[in-house]
């Protein structure tokens, strides 16, 4: 069976060569005689695995010396909650609101304290990212918290926040990895693996080692306190060992790529092909405000709900695959990660072509 090009916005599709080499390596790991699948976490074959994935993340985003990288479980979501428990020493946080993610997390904050809107894009259905510059931030915050590239909506910070001093947070699931950024702005940088970095199952999380400490809000489980993480190197208790290595595939072929600034030319190449068409077709249309664009997640409709439909299924059937847009966006949406080949957006793009021929 041929493989079909996959927009899905996560699980979402793996590099070709990695799964080949997954499949390869499936019954037995570099002669170890079993599967990566089953084995001890604390074998020194699987040790080798985790140490050299964070060593080549630690190279590809050039991660200073005072993060901490930990592979953790339970999601972006389950992180929503660790970011307070862990920070929230004033009781108090400043979330800017570019879309669901960000709203999902602001509201886990206010469970632990004082969690201040300070800004949303809410207005214009998350549309756009708001202006960042001056925002009303106090003294008491403990930190500042975006979600950087919006998956659903298809915005994306283009520049950070002005945090005024305080430390930012920022949840970069659907970018990740996609193109270089400098760690030492952030304090808490993290993301879901399952977009752009591997298969679903976890969470990788790089902390400036000053935030780790045993002061959390009482009541923090152990394993949600960073400092237990931290300590044990991701494997306190077993960790999701099949992703990470699958990560660590995925972190040696960036490598090959030429590195995050390949891999952000090559990923600007293919959403030009996107846009441009977007910006001339006289049947479909981005809903993105120009300057606030995503490389990754690229949202569209034709204004007719039917005709979307249609569109959809058409696609599908013609091997374009999970590119329904979001129920809160309607319409189409196109996720673009590192994985999909330019040929998957020049056939796309060709297909779209004709349907707007043959439905004018």
């Amino acid at each position: 069976m041929s493989r079909v090009f996959n927009f899905s916005a996560g699980p979402a599709m793996l590099p070709v060569e990695v799964l080949e080499e997954a499949a390869a390596e499936m019954m037995d790991y570099q002669g170890s005689g079993q599967s990566v699948m089953e084995m001890s976490h604390r074998s020194k074959v699987y040790d080798q695995i985790i140490k050299e994935a964070e060593a080549d993340l630690r190279e590809i985003m050039n991660i200073p010396d005072n993060y901490k990288v930990l592979f953790l479980q339970g999601g972006a979501s389950q992180f929503f909650a660790e970011v307070p428990m862990n920070m929230m020493k004033n009781k108090k946080a400043g979330y800017v609101i570019t879309g669901q993610w960000a709203k999902k997390a602001y509201q886990e904050a206010k469970i632990y304290g004082e969690a201040v809107e300070l800004a949303s894009s809410a207005d214009e259905t998350f549309s756009y990212i708001p202006d960042c510059s001056d925002l009303p931030i106090t003294d008491d915050m403990d930190y500042v918290y975006i979600c950087e590239n919006n998956t659903i909506y298809g915005t994306k910070f283009k520049t950070l926040p002005n945090t005024k001093g305080k430390d930012l947070v920022s949840d970069i699931s659907s970018c990740f990895l996609s193109e270089p950024i400098d760690v030492s702005k952030y304090a808490v940088v993290y993301g879901g693996v399952q977009k752009n970095v591997g298969p679903a199952g976890a969470v990788i999380a790089i902390i400036r080692e000053d935030l780790i400490t045993d002061e959390c809000l009482p009541g923090t489980p152990t394993m949600l306190k960073w400092k237990t993480q931290a300590d044990n190197d991701s494997l306190y208790n077993t960790p999701p060992c099949y992703t990470i290595y699958i990560c660590g595939k995925v972190f040696k072929w960036i490598k090959k790529q030429g590195g995050l600034e390949a891999v952000k030319a090559n990923n600007e190449k293919k959403a030009k092909i996107l846009y441009d068409f977007l910006d001339e077709s006289k049947m479909f249309r981005g809903t993105v405000r120009k300057e606030d664009r995503s490389l990754m997640n690229v949202p569209f409709v034709t204004g007719n709900e039917e005709l979307d439909a249609k569109f959809v299924k058409e696609a599908t059937a013609a091997g374009f695959v999970n590119l329904k847009g979001h129920r809160t966006v309607g319409g189409m949406r196109a996720s673009i990660y590192n994985a999909m080949p330019i040929e998957g957006v020049e056939k796309l793009v060709e297909f779209m072509k004709k349907f707007e021929e043959e439905n004018a």
